[in-house]
């Protein structure tokens, strides 16, 4: 509470107006004024308490009474109090001051350190840009992750959304973007949460700090402990700033939101304590203007980027829920993450086939990287078919070239997990960064069989494709008597999986006795049909 007072304080000291009013009405977040001297304008802030209580105007029900929404908690808020309309909108800090930092809805820092503003406030209402200054240019954001670098780029100055439900690893994949983009990227990173964890703010300001990229980088919290008017504008307080640093400093922004349906989900609160008719599914009437006005603000233009990556929960895994289907619109690249994939241990759980990027096309990735990631997932949506057969015939009744399929497919699949950096302490390995030559090198190879002979553990979570090679040369000197006294020295502790696997997954090793075994058990079974026809006559 205080930390809010002494934000909008600051904000608004300058102000001579004193525009007061009542309270007639308390509902929970939404609170009903009356002001007889002069009604106060829509998005104007007016306190409360001695401005430890904030409240922003979002409708005039008469010529003297409005409707409000807080934006903190309004407890000991009671009828006939009064209140002061303090003349303009919410409006945040924006500058290089703020970077480093962590703020809230108001402005005000969170983080414990003392906060000497010396620049501009800015309101957080403000219009996208003109059409005639939006650069059309499109290009590449490498991320350093393989699956996501050749199956669906995602685009500098474009939007992409991560979708799944709970528990699939969303926040893991925005946290690792965020470590390899940071530290990759030059210019001003922006992390708003809204309606996320507290704990999760805490662990990634920690982590920043101890990456040492915290200095180009700020944050902006709206927890799921704050009410629904914070959580309602903490996204268009972080799009400010990022506004700023694109259109006067002139720099490229890269905004992370965690989680864009929270913010759908304060505006349902909201419109349903306003009284508001509610539409398919609960939602609010205005669930598409309202998610319009926060996505078409971020924007490419002449002067600077902003490029978004935001995490979006999918409630129950219904894609077709109104929230997933009107987040659908609004984006570049669409990264879907799958329950299933996370079940059997591929991390980032990406989904290759529902995931897409508009990004994905010659002219703009150019034709190597499109034809192979065409040929990627043609082999994976072959295998995704052919699951069926194995499962109710076995993988021997399948046709050699069918059997190549399932082989590669097996192992791009296993190529395209990742250790990350984020979670080296849960996984005791080491975080890789992979560049987008090194991945479409290793899907090529693997496309064109080269590495049908090598187990497929030996592919599961490494960086580059010749760090698989590395099991194989240790597995030959295991077997042979002059190296298994310089196995048993070897700390990698990959070397001994592949091994135990090998006589399972390795093509060679089972094409021979695969061959052999239904020959023999088709004459046995002649035999025996002999042996009863004998014995019956």
């Amino acid at each position: 509470m205080s930390s809010a007072s002494t934000s909008v304080t600051a904000q608004h000291q300058l102000n001579p107006a004193q525009n007061t009013g009542i309270v007639a009405a308390v509902r929970g977040s939404i609170v009903d004024l009356i002001f007889e001297q002069h009604i106060p304008a829509i998005h104007n802030v007016i306190y409360a308490q001695n401005k430890s209580v904030v409240l922003e105007v979002v409708a005039q029900l008469s010529a003297q009474k409005i409707r409000t929404i807080a934006l903190t908690a309004t407890q000991g808020l009671a009828r006939g109090m009064l209140v002061e309309d303090s003349g303009g909108p919410l409006k945040v800090p924006v500058g290089p001051s703020t970077l480093s930092r962590m703020f809230n809805v108001f402005g005000a820092p969170i983080d414990g350190h003392s906060y000497q503003h010396d620049g501009k406030w800015r309101s957080v209402h403000q219009a996208p840009p003109a059409l005639t200054k939006i650069s059309s240019q499109l290009q590449i954001f490498e991320t350093g992750i393989k699956i996501v670098d050749v199956l669906c780029p995602l685009e500098r100055g474009g939007k992409a959304g991560l979708f799944g439900g709970a528990g699939v690893g969303k926040t893991v994949l925005l946290s690792e973007m965020i470590h390899n983009m940071v530290s990759h990227q030059q210019g001003v990173s922006i992390f708003c949460g809204i309606g996320e964890r507290c704990r999760e703010g805490e662990e990634l300001y920690r982590e920043m700090k101890e990456a040492g990229v915290l200095d180009n980088m700020v944050m902006l919290f709206g927890q799921m402990n704050e009410p629904p008017g914070s959580r309602f504008r903490i996204g268009h307080a972080a799009l400010t700033m990022a506004e700023y640093f694109r259109d006067d400093e002139k720099k490229d922004v890269l905004l992370l939101i965690d989680n864009i349906f929270r913010f759908i989900q304060a505006g349902s609160e909201v419109s349903g304590l306003m009284g508001q008719m509610p539409s398919r599914m609960g939602y609010q009437p205005t669930l598409g203007t309202e998610l319009a006005e926060l996505e078409e603000r971020i924007a490419n233009t002449e002067d600077g980027a902003v490029t978004s990556i935001q995490a979006v929960y999918v409630p129950a895994d219904d894609f077709t829920d109104p929230a997933a289907v009107h987040t659908f619109s609004h984006l570049s690249a669409t990264l879907v993450l799958s329950r299933k994939r996370a079940s059997e241990g591929f991390y980032p759980s990406v989904d290759p086939l529902q995931s897409s990027s508009k990004l994905a096309t010659p002219t703009v990735v150019g034709q190597r990287h499109y034809d192979v990631a065409r040929q990627v997932k043609q082999i994976l949506a072959q295998y995704n078919e052919l699951k069926d057969i194995i499962a109710m015939l076995g993988l021997e009744q399948l046709s050699k070239k069918d059997r190549d399929v399932v082989s590669r497919a097996r192992r791009l699949e296993r190529f395209f997990t990742q250790p990350f950096f984020t979670t080296e302490q849960f996984t005791s390995m080491k975080g890789k960064f992979v560049s987008l030559e090194q991945a479409l090198t290793g899907c090529e190879r693997i496309l064109q069989g080269e590495f049908d002979d090598y187990p497929e553990s030996a592919l599961y979570m490494i960086g580059e494709i010749d760090e698989a090679i590395k099991p194989k040369h240790s597995a030959t000197e295991k077997n042979s008597p002059k190296g298994s006294g310089n196995e048993s020295n070897s700390p990698d502790p990959e070397n001994s999986e592949p091994d135990n696997s090998e006589p399972d997954n390795s093509a060679p090793s089972i094409s021979k006795p695969d061959i052999s075994k239904p020959n023999l058990s088709k004459q046995g079974a002649q035999n025996e049909s002999l042996e009863q026809t004998q014995n019956g006559r």
